[in-house]
């Protein structure tokens, strides 16, 4: 296990810990079959559990998981590394390295901060991708949970849930060439699911300058359980299954090995990294606006920030409302009291009904509508009929420039 120290800010020490590849644990001692990070967050808010596991089939762990407490929440994330000898393993945790301290040294709003670091992770990635790492590339999905609202940052085919009452939602959307085959009607889950490219990812850190994610946001509520996990997971078991441990197991720490364990009986195929997080109290939500789902998929950095920094038609109303009073009073020096107090007051006014507004548009959230599992629609749900073997399959029409771990 690889664990790093904590990270100083402004005198306060948050403690940080990550787990990813290597061979021992320490020198002269055999590796445990689990690397992980069994722990209870020091946030009173949260609990949560971390594990990764090298699988039955490969001889190097090319994943890597990352736990970072905050004072009002906590930054956890997954990468799942892709290249020949090393390079993935070093593209997943170079990823999580930059993200954290990227994160932690940022300005402005949560999700600025998230989505610049994201940028700085593929840009590490990038760099380093020289020699005997060309090539090299990461997933990565991330989550700053910020009181109330949780905010994810997604790239490649590691994949977010949300477990809430009884029912499980999946948050985040593959960019993989079989999850555009699925949206386009070419492809079932289940043929999606064991079809020979479901490792082709067609987005990854370390692909291009700009770095192309989607970022979103949602309300939590006290007792969301939230999972983080690599495909080495979620292309491995059904809904069904991670519904199962997810629902039925209350310790985070106990959930991420079970999972673990029943994607390796399935005969763990790929490396597997599995973080689940609970929402033990209920806290207030951020004073900023969530980051609505991209409905277009993925966006380039740099456009996803101009979006959300954007002079918006609010901004533009109260300049002139300010320009229009400093003029009243240059002009009007007679009744400069009534004109200021009126500016004022309608600036005041125009604040406080964007604030009231924000509150109402973040309260109505809705859930990403990219497939939910409860065991009644399940228990509803035909049997799928059995493939024709002599079916044709799809392949991509050209020499598209995928990368595949």
């Amino acid at each position: 296990m690889t664990q790093y120290g904590g990270f100083q800010i402004t005198g306060l020490t948050l403690p940080a810990s990550r787990t990813g590849g290597g061979e021992t644990e320490a020198a002269g001692r055999p590796k445990n079959p689990y690397t992980d990070r069994m722990r209870r967050s020091a946030t009173p808010l949260l609990a949560s559990g971390l594990l990764t596991d090298v699988g039955r089939q490969r001889s190097i762990n090319q994943d890597a998981g990352l736990i970072l407490d905050l004072p009002r929440g906590g930054l956890f994330a997954v990468a799942d590394g892709m290249g020949g000898h090393a390079a993935g393993e070093l593209a997943a945790n170079l990823a999580l390295d930059t993200l954290s301290s990227s994160f932690l040294n940022g300005r402005g709003l949560a999700p600025e901060r998230l989505a610049e670091a994201v940028q700085e992770a593929n840009l590490a990635v990038l760099r380093s991708a020289v020699g005997e790492y060309v090539g090299m590339g990461t997933t990565l999905v991330a989550m700053v949970i910020d009181r109330a609202a949780a905010l994810i940052a997604h790239v490649g085919d590691s994949r977010a849930y949300l477990l809430r009452g009884n029912e499980l939602h999946r948050l985040t959307e593959d960019h993989s060439w079989v999850a555009e085959q699925v949206r386009l009607g070419h492809l079932t889950e289940n043929e999606a699911r064991n079809h020979q490219w479901r490792s082709v990812v067609s987005n990854a850190l370390g692909g291009e300058e700009r770095v192309r994610l989607e970022l979103y946001g949602l309300p939590l509520r006290q007792g969301d359980r939230l999972l983080l996990c690599s495909d080495g997971l979620s292309g491995v078991l059904e809904e069904a299954e991670l519904y199962g441990v997810l629902a039925h197991q209350p310790d985070p720490d106990v959930a991420v090995r079970q999972l673990i364990d029943l994607s390796n009986a399935e005969g763990g195929p790929d490396n597997i990294t599995a973080i689940v997080v609970d929402i033990e109290q209920a806290s207030r939500m951020p004073s900023y606006a969530l980051p609505n789902r991209q409905t277009e998929g993925p966006l380039y950095v740099d456009m996803l920030l101009s979006s959300r920094r954007g002079n918006s038609p609010v901004t533009y109303l109260a300049l002139v409302l300010v320009y229009f009073t400093l003029m009243g009073l240059g002009l009007y020096q007679d009744h400069a009291t009534v004109i200021g107090g009126v500016g004022l007051g309608l600036l005041v006014a125009l604040l406080l009904s964007v604030q009231v507004l924000s509150s109402l548009k973040r309260a109505r959230t809705l859930l990403p509508g990219l497939g939910s599992f409860t065991p009644e629609t399940a228990a509803q749900t035909p049997a799928a009929p059995a493939r024709d073997e002599n079916q044709t399959r799809i392949r991509p029409a050209g020499p598209a420039r995928p990368t595949q771990d």
